[in-house]
């Protein structure tokens, strides 16, 4: 079998060969992009056919995919080492992996060829190269992870890793970014393959720093100030770090510096607006190295000592930073000038296709550049951050966190340490004391904004490794569950036959077709449409006073008032066109009838009018032929009076 799928190599070979070309008359240009695809070579392109095809035919799964193997591995080793990446013929290159990927996709090949080569092709080259191959990866990412991905993760995961360990996190930052964002966006969420299930910390990574060496001075014509006599006389031997309370693989070491004695520099610390002491920044450059031991191997605060040199040096360092604006306000300004000048030559010199951005992950440690790094705001912020991670870690270990955490599976990220409440307690205003001091400044509260959102949402990712990282993707929904929801929402909102006449409804008969005309005509007759005569009410109003009189409870009298009154208020409406001038001799309701009178004649009213001039003319008269006195009259009421009294 070996001996036959060794013969079958050239068959494939050729293969290979009449792919290529086929590929270089489908895709003329010398470009990356677009991509070819079975459409640009043809159905198939993996069938062999004539005398090659009994070859073929007798191979197995295993023997194919294994002559396959070799033949394109023969393809891309003799392009690879004839052809340059920067050469336009190195086209070749990427059209044989594009037909590596249409037989991965079709299962003609081993699903993880294509990223095997890749893998080679990535270490052949240089970073500047493993660019451009890093801009067929990305174009590349959706058709080449689609299919078989399982199979194709680790392939991927140690191509990419063994990249990012070529590079320089400091110089080709960007460039790392993209290999992670690769990674990202080929991976799923939940994919276990970058989560750190065991909690191992990273204490590979070591932090040296300078020793402060305070010698005495050896030549005696050296003149020197009270100040550094006071230094001089208080010399003692060099600093040495204590082991006992250095944790084991903490990542500290120290470089010994013996060129001579450093100045004294300090910050102000300042209170309630009065310069009251000195913060002395050698005696803080120890303290604040060591604790990047603590942030490498946070389960070292554990211990009580370590615990308390952490709480010291942390201490120290948030005090100084209060502080530290006093003293290197004046002299920013003062180097701004030069900075400038420096920055702007840098610029020029700078040439390349990447320019290395403001970001370093590693600090220098050097006690020259202590002072200038801690007047830097983004190095403050750094270290400020890296202290609220560990006292959210710490945090995490009360009696009442633990408890919610005490149900959870994967218990090598839960610990049996239990922090005590002053510790705690400590903790929680530190925290409290650094948000403060994050907050303060020129953007520092949409900069705290951002860290305690990071913050927040890794917290979250915590919690699910400590669960044992259960799948955050849904299974997909099968097709019986999804008939079964389709058909369930059908009948939800499904049109329902109405009742012939449903509860609480009117009668709507006379808007059918055979009633309409008939209930319009009605809406004509003259009793709806003409205006009704004032005297027509004149008898309804007698009804009401009647009911009114006759009404046996107060509800009937009320009703019978409501509909006299409604009654007198449309007549009088009708009657104020023609009778506007009898309306004064209608008081509340009373004398209505004065408005069905007729109308009075002129004679009639002037003989109404003389009615009583002539009556006191008729009683003179009277007087005058009986002879009664005007005294008469009061004699007879007098006596009248009188006699009422008797």
């Amino acid at each position: 079998m070996a001996e036959v799928a060794v013969d079958a190599i050239p068959v494939y070979r050729r293969l290979i060969g009449r792919l290529l070309e086929r590929a270089e008359a489908a895709k003329p240009v010398k470009s990356i992009e677009p991509p070819l695809t079975e459409s640009h070579l043809g159905d198939s392109i993996w069938a062999v056919t004539g005398e090659d095809q009994a070859q073929v035919d007798v191979l197995s799964q295993q023997a194919r995919y294994a002559t396959v193997e070799i033949a394109f591995r023969e393809n891309f080793y003799s392009l690879l080492a004839t052809t340059s990446i920067d050469q336009p013929a190195f086209i070749q290159i990427w059209n044989l992996l594009d037909i590596i990927s249409i037989f991965s996709d079709n299962e003609q090949c081993e699903p993880g060829l294509i990223f095997w080569l890749i893998e080679e092709l990535l270490d052949s080259q240089t970073i500047d190269s493993c660019r451009k191959v890093f801009d067929y990866l990305e174009s590349r990412r959706e058709q080449n992870t689609k299919k078989h991905f399982k199979q194709k993760s680790l392939i991927i995961l140690r191509s990419c890793n063994e990249l990012l360990r070529r590079l320089s996190r400091a110089e080709d930052t960007v460039f790392c970014g993209r290999v992670f964002i690769f990674l990202f966006q080929s991976f799923p969420l939940g994919d276990k393959s970058s989560v750190n299930l065991r909690g191992e910390y990273h204490t590979e990574n070591v932090t040296t720093f300078d020793e402060i060496a305070k010698l005495a001075v050896q030549n005696e014509n050296i003149d020197i100030d009270g100040d550094e006599k006071d230094l001089l006389s208080t010399a003692s031997e060099p600093m040495k770090v204590d082991e006992s309370q250095t944790p084991i693989g903490a990542g500290i070491q120290v470089n010994s510096q013996d060129s001579g004695i450093l100045p004294k520099l300090t910050v102000s610390k300042v209170i309630d607006g009065d310069l009251t002491e000195k913060v002395d920044l050698n005696d803080l450059y120890p303290k604040f190295w060591t604790l990047q031991a603590y942030f490498s191997a946070p389960t070292k605060v554990f211990d009580s000592q370590h615990f308390a040199s952490f709480k010291s040096g942390l201490e120290a360092t948030l005090l100084t930073f209060r502080n530290v604006t006093t003293d290197l306000e004046g002299q920013g300004s003062l180097r701004n000038s030069e900075d400038v000048r420096k920055s702007a030559k840098r610029k020029r010199t700078m040439d390349g296709a990447e320019i290395a951005s403001n970001f370093n992950p590693k600090y220098l440690t050097s006690r020259d550049l202590f002072d200038l790094e801690v007047s830097d705001t983004a190095f403050r912020r750094h270290v400020l951050v890296q202290a609220l991670i560990l006292l959210d870690f710490m945090l995490s270990l009360t009696p009442k966190a633990k408890a919610r955490l005490a149900d959870l599976t994967n218990k090598s990220v839960l610990y049996g340490f239990v922090l005590g409440e002053e510790d705690a307690q400590w903790a929680t205003e530190m925290r409290k004391a650094i948000e403060e001091y994050l907050q303060e400044g020129l953007g520092g509260k949409f900069y705290y904004r951002m860290v305690d959102t990071v913050l927040s949402r890794d917290k979250n990712w915590v919690r699910w490794k400590a669960e044992g990282c259960p799948l955050i993707e849904r299974p997909p929904v099968s097709v019986k569950e999804y008939l079964g929801a389709r058909e369930h929402a059908t009948k939800l909102y499904a049109n329902k036959r109405l009742r012939p006449s449903p509860m609480g409804s009117l009668d709507l008969k006379f808007l059918s077709e055979g009633e309409s005309t008939t209930k319009f005509e009605r809406l004509k007759e003259p009793d709806r449409s003409d205006t009704p005569n004032p005297e027509s009410f004149m008898m309804g109003i007698m009804d009401d006073e009647l009911d009114i009189d006759m009404a046996q409870s107060k509800e009937d009298k009320e009703n019978a008032t409501r509909a006299k009154a409604s009654k007198i208020w449309r007549m009088l409406r009708l009657s104020s066109r023609s009778k506007l001038s009898v309306f004064d001799q209608i008081e509340d309701g009373k004398n209505i009838k004065i408005l069905f009178e007729a109308p009075k004649t002129a004679t009639e009213s002037a003989n109404t009018t003389n009615e009583p001039e002539q009556g006191q003319a008729n009683a003179e008269e009277k007087v005058e032929k009986e002879g009664t006195p005007a005294d008469a009259s009061n004699t007879a009421d007098a006596q009248d009076r009188s006699a009422t009294v008797t």
